[in-house]
C-alpha cells in the first residue's frame, strides 16, 4: 500500500501523495493529507524498509508544502484555514496539524537534519491550538484579518458547537473534533482545564443526547451510530474514548471502549453502527477487541482499552506471533486489573508497538470493578 502511494506521488500530475485515490485518480474527496500518517507510521514500525525513508519523507514533505491544495496555503501563513476561506476550517486545520506532527515523527526518525527548517513541521503540529477558543472550550472558525489586540483573526460570534452544519467542520461537530489532537493529548486537556475539568467534560460527550435536528443535513450520520453527543458511526472522533489513558481516570476508557463495542456492533447485515469508510469500522472493532488501539499512528505506541476476546494470536508478517490471553472475561468484567507485557507489568495503559512487532504475549486480568491504583 505504501509503495503504490509513493508511485502515486512519482506519477500524479500534480506530484502529491494520494488524497483520496479513486481508480489510480485523485478525487480529493477529504481533507488533509492523511496518506503522510500511514506512511510515517509504517516507516517508524519498521514496515518500510528503512533505505526507503529518505523517499518517503521527500514525498510527505512535498505534499505538505503545496499551497494551492485546500487552504494550505492560508494555513502556512496564517497558522490556521481562516473563516470564510474554506467551509470545513476547523476540522481541515485540526488535520492539518495532526499529519504535520506525523511528518516530524518520521524526520527525526530518519535523520532531523534532512529538513532544511528543522522545526517547520513541529512548529505546525502546534496549530491546533489556533483555533481553540479557551472562553467555551471547544475549536472555532476564526478570520483572516488580525484583531486590533490580538495576532490572530477574531472567532466567529454566530456558532452552535453541535451543529454539523456549516460550522467549520467536515461530517462532525466541534463536540467531536474539538477533541482532536491525538498527537499531544495531554496539552489538550491541559487546555480544556486539566483533569477537572476534562473528565467531566468527556464524559459528558457519551450522555448528552444529541437531537436529530443537529445532524439531518450530514451525509452518513444517523441515530444508529451515536452514543450520547459521541458520533462513532462516521468515525470523526474514534480515538476519544481512549483519552480518559491520558488522564487520572484511565479505567473510563475500558469501561466506554467496551459500551461501544456492545452498542455499536452485532452479527447480522446491518451489524455496523455506521459507514464502514475504507474499513475504519471493522479496523477500530478489531483493535478495540484486542485491548489496544493506535489513538496517534506514528506515535509508536497503543492505548490500552479493555479487550473483549476470551484471547488471540496474531501471526505476524515477520514470523512472530503475539499472543493476547485474557482471564476472567465476561459482560461484567470490563475493567483491567492487570495488563503484562511478556511477564512485566505495565504502569503505564500504553503499549509500545515495537513490542507487539517483536511477538511475545500480552496477558489480561479483568475485574467488575475498577482498579484504581
Amino acid at each position: 500500500m505504501v509503495q503504490s502511494m509513493l508511485a502515486h506521488y512519482d506519477q500524479s500530475a500534480e506530484h502529491m501523495l494520494p488524497v483520496w485515490s479513486h481508480y489510480a485518480n485523485e478525487n480529493w474527496c477529504m481533507s488533509g493529507y492523511h496518506s503522510v500518517s500511514v506512511i510515517a507510521d509504517a516507516v517508524i514500525s519498521g514496515v518500510v524498509p528503512r533505505d526507503q525513508a529518505w523517499r518517503a519523507l521527500d514525498a510527505c514533505v512535498a505534499t505538505a508544502r503545496h499551497r494551492w491544495f485546500d487552504g494550505l496555503g492560508d494555513y502556512i501563513d496564517y497558522g490556521y484555514v481562516p473563516d470564510g476561506r474554506s467551509g470545513t476550517s476547523v476540522s481541515t486545520t485540526l488535520e492539518y496539524a495532526y499529519d504535520d506532527w506525523c511528518i516530524d515523527q518520521l524526520a527525526n526518525f530518519v535523520d532531523e537534519s534532512a529538513l532544511d527548517n528543522p522545526t517547520e513541521f513541529r512548529d505546525r503540529a502546534n496549530n491546533w491550538q489556533n483555533v481553540f477558543d479557551a472562553r467555551i472550550g471547544f475549536m472555532r472558525p476564526r478570520a483572516a484579518t488580525k484583531s486590533t489586540s490580538k495576532d490572530y483573526g477574531s472567532f466567529r460570534e454566530k456558532f452552535d458547537v453541535l451543529s454539523t452544519n456549516g460550522q467549520g467542520f467536515i461530517e462532525g461537530n466541534a463536540w467531536n473534533y474539538s477533541l482532536f489532537v491525538p498527537h499531544n493529548p495531554q496539552a489538550l486537556i491541559e487546555y480544556m482545564g486539566g483533569n477537572r475539568r476534562f473528565v467531566p467534560h468527556l464524559d459528558s460527550l457519551f450522555t448528552t443526547p444529541l437531537p436529530d435536528s443537529f445532524f439531518a443535513e450530514t451525509e452518513d450520520i444517523t441515530r444508529e451510530g451515536i452514543i450520547g453527543g459521541y458520533v462513532h458511526g462516521n468515525e470523526p472522533a474514534h480515538h476519544v474514548a481512549y483519552l480518559y489513558n491520558w488522564t487520572d481516570q484511565p479505567w473510563k476508557t475500558q469501561a466506554q471502549v467496551r459500551n461501544i463495542l456492545a452498542r455499536q456492533y452485532h452479527p447480522g447485515p446491518d451489524g455496523l453502527g455506521g459507514n464502514d469508510d475504507c474499513g475504519q469500522m471493522s479496523a477500530w472493532y478489531i483493535f478495540s477487541a484486542l485491548g489496544f488501539y493506535p489513538v496517534a499512528p506514528a506515535s509508536g505506541q497503543y492505548a490500552l482499552g479493555s479487550p473483549l476476546v476470551q484471547g488471540a494470536v496474531l501471526r505476524l508478517e515477520n514470523g512472530k506471533t503475539f499472543t493476547v490471553t485474557v482471564k476472567n472475561q465476561g459482560p461484567k468484567n470490563v475493567y483491567v486489573q492487570s495488563a503484562r507485557l511478556n511477564g512485566k507489568l505495565l504502569t503505564q495503559p500504553f503499549l509500545p508497538v515495537a513490542e507487539v512487532m517483536g511477538g511475545g504475549e500480552l496477558a489480561f486480568v479483568m475485574g467488575a470493578r475498577p482498579a484504581r491504583k
